[in-house]
C-alpha cells in the first residue's frame, strides 16, 4: 500500500517563546535576539518569537517589548497574548501576527486564565473578530487537545467543538497540542484526519511534547493524515508551566532530520539550527542532549581530533 505524504512541510519554530518561558535561568534579551536570528538564518520562516504576558507569572517573557522592536521582519513572527491587556500592548508595536491560546480542559483553563472554557472563548473570539478586522494573522493555540493532567482523557467532540469556535470567528490557523505528551499515533491521525475534514480552509498545524517519547511517531501520523505544519522547539526546549508533566516540546532537529530523510522538504539547513542552539546553551540551566545534537557533536569532535 502507498501511502501518500505532503512533499514539502512548515516549521513553526516555538523554542524563544514556549521553549523559554519555563526556563529556570533568565536569558538576557541581547542572547534571545541572537538565538531568534540564527534559527531564521537556519531557513526557518515561522516563529513564536515572544509573549505579552504578565512579567510575575512568566518573568522570563518581561522583555517581550525589546523582542519585538528588534526581531519584526518580513518572515511571519508570532506574538502570544493572552487576553486584551495582552493584545493592546502587541498593538502598540509593529507585530503582525498574534496568537492566543485557549484549554479544551475546563480546568486547564482554570488554572491558566482563572476561567472555565465557556467564558474563555468567549472573551477570545471576541478578540478574534477584532484581530481579524485591524489586519492581523491570527493563530489559536489549543491546549489539552488529547488529554489533561488534571481530568484525563479529552472527547473528541470536546476539541472539535473549540476549535469551531475560533474557526468561525475568524482565525486562520489552530495549532493543536498535545499537551502533556500523551497522545498516540492512532489518537493522532484521527483527531487530525477529522480536523482536516471539518475546517478544510483553515492552516493545522500539529503541536506535540515529547514527553513519552512519541512525538515523531505521531508527526509521521499527522503527515499520513495530509497535515503539513508542525510546532518544534529547538534543542526540545519547552514545557507548559501551567500543566503538570507538560515537558518539552518534540525537537526541531529531531523532526528536520525526519522529514528530510522521508523526501519532504523542509527548507531549513541543519548545521545552521545546530549554531542556534550552541548560540542559546550557554544561558540555560541545563544542557541540551536530544538525540540528533549528541550525534552531530560527536561527529564535529571527530572531525576536529
Amino acid at each position: 500500500m502507498i501511502i501518500m505524504i505532503p512533499e514539502q512541510a512548515t516549521i513553526i519554530e516555538v523554542g524563544p517563546r514556549d521553549g523559554l518561558q519555563n526556563e529556570a535561568n533568565y536569558v538576557p534579551t541581547e542572547n534571545k535576539i541572537n538565538f531568534i536570528s540564527a534559527l531564521k538564518d537556519s531557513g526557518i520562516k515561522e516563529m513564536e518569537i515572544t509573549s505579552f504576558v504578565s512579567p510575575k507569572w512568566v518573568p522570563q517573557m518581561k522583555d517581550a517589548k525589546g523582542i519585538t522592536d528588534s526581531c519584526l521582519d518580513e518572515s511571519r513572527n508570532f506574538v502570544l497574548a493572552p487576553n486584551r491587556k495582552g493584545i493592546e500592548r502587541i498593538k502598540e508595536t509593529n507585530v503582525s501576527a498574534v496568537a492566543l491560546f485557549a484549554g479544551v480542559s475546563n480546568t486547564f483553563n482554570q488554572k491558566n486564565s482563572n476561567k472555565e472554557t465557556e467564558q474563555l472563548l468567549e472573551e477570545l473570539t471576541v478578540l478574534v473578530d477584532e484581530l481579524k478586522r485591524d489586519g492581523y494573522f491570527v493563530r489559536a493555540c489549543i491546549s489539552t487537545a488529547f488529554y489533561c493532567p488534571y481530568e484525563g482523557q479529552i472527547a473528541l467532540q470536546d476539541t472539535l467543538d473549540v476549535c469551531r469556535k475560533f474557526v468561525n470567528a475568524g482565525v486562520d490557523e489552530l495549532s493543536v497540542a498535545d499537551t502533556i505528551g500523551m497522545a498516540t499515533p492512532e489518537e493522532s491521525y484521527h483527531l487530525f484526519h477529522t480536523l482536516k475534514k471539518e475546517f478544510p480552509t483553515t492552516l493545522l498545524t500539529a503541536h506535540f511534547h515529547d514527553t513519552r517519547g512519541m512525538a515523531l511517531a505521531n508527526i509521521y501520523a499527522c503527515l499520513t493524515a495530509g497535515i503539513s505544519r508542525f510546532d518544534t522547539s529547538a534543542g526540545g526546549l519547552g514545557g507548559c508551566p501551567f500543566a503538570k508533566g507538560a515537558t518539552g516540546n518534540v525537537a526541531t532537529e529531531s523532526v528536520v532530520y525526519m522529514l528530510e530523510r522521508m523526501g519532504v522538504a523542509t527548507g531549513i539547513n541543519l548545521n545552521k539550527l545546530m549554531m542556534a542552539i550552541d548560540e542559546i546553551e550557554p544561558h540555560l540551566s541545563r544542557s541540551i542532549s536530544t538525540p540528533y545534537r549528541t550525534l552531530y557533536q560527536k561527529e564535529v569532535s571527530a572531525k576536529t581530533n
